[in-house]
């Protein structure tokens, strides 16, 4: 699947495996910026990230607070 803005991703790797976030950024090609309510905005590999089918509309570089709301009403 394409990690566009918007894209629901859970984290495979690291402290925050198993969490859901959001793609809010792709500022290059093998690395995006994401944000959610467990998981702090941070620049990650596209390694790290398992996309899931969901896309939420939310705008390019979004609030922290957005995110989160776009995900409780998502069921994340």
């Amino acid at each position: 699947m394409i990690l566009e803005v918007g894209r629901v991703c859970r984290k495979v790797k690291g402290k925050d495996a198993g969490k859901y976030c959001v793609v809010v950024e792709k500022p290059e090609k093998k690395f995006v910026l994401v944000d959610g309510k467990d998981v702090k905005r941070k620049k990650m590999s596209t390694n790290h990230l398992e996309p899931l089918p969901t896309v939420l509309k939310i705008k390019k570089s979004a609030r922290t607070e957005t995110v989160v709301k776009a995900l409780e009403k998502e069921g994340f």
